[in-house]
Formats: structure tokens, sequence, C-alpha cells
């Protein structure tokens, strides 16, 4: 589903992008096949807030969160007014398990 136009999470919602699936590479250039889909690929996932519901208090627009596994939505591809189009997902917010400023080097490590 692609959507355009504005998108504003109710209450205390939370949207993220940059949730990552695919190849990894590590901090020091070791490529890593996706586990999406396997049993190995069940792990929390970071994602940066992408948008805010008015009520929500614990994250900010920008920030890096790590979230339990499969506690998001599916993809929802959004048009930016450039043309671009960047996928975005709900995460549950009971299912944040901690947030950085700066999203992290090592993904798998900070993971593990």
């Amino acid at each position: 589903m692609k959507v355009k136009g504005k998108i504003i999470p109710i209450r205390d919602g939370v949207i993220v992008s940059d949730m990552n699936f695919d190849m990894e590479k590590t901090s020091t250039g070791i490529y890593i096949p996706t586990d999406n889909g396997k049993r190995q690929g069940i792990h929390p996932r970071w994602g940066r807030v992408w948008a805010v519901g008015p009520d929500q208090t614990d994250v900010t627009i920008g920030e890096w969160i790590l979230v339990e596994h499969g506690r998001w939505t599916r993809t929802i591809e959004f048009e930016l007014d450039d043309g671009n189009v960047i996928e975005l997902r709900k995460v549950d917010n009971n299912s944040i398990m901690a947030t950085a400023d700066e999203k992290p080097d090592d993904w798998m490590r900070s993971v593990a």
C-alpha cells in the first residue's frame, strides 16, 4: 500500500522508519545475509522514530528505538513530497525496550 499526504499517529502512537530486514554489514565489513522469516531472525529490531501521536511522551522524532521482535505492523509505503518512497511501520508502545540518540553502529551486536 502506498500513501501520500500527511500521517499523524493517534493518541500515543509511534511510527518508525529505517527498520532493517536486509543484508547487514558489520562495523568490521562482514556481510550477514538476511534472516527475516527464519528462526534465527527472531530478535528485536531498531527503527528511527518518524512520527509520534500528540499524547506520546516517551520517545521523540528522530530517536532510535529497539522494539521486541514482531511488535510492529506490516510496511506502509509513504511517498514523500520529492517523490521518494520510504517504508513506515507502527510499533507497539509496550514493546519499546530501549532508545538511542544515534543509529547503533553494529546492528547485530546491539540486539544480541
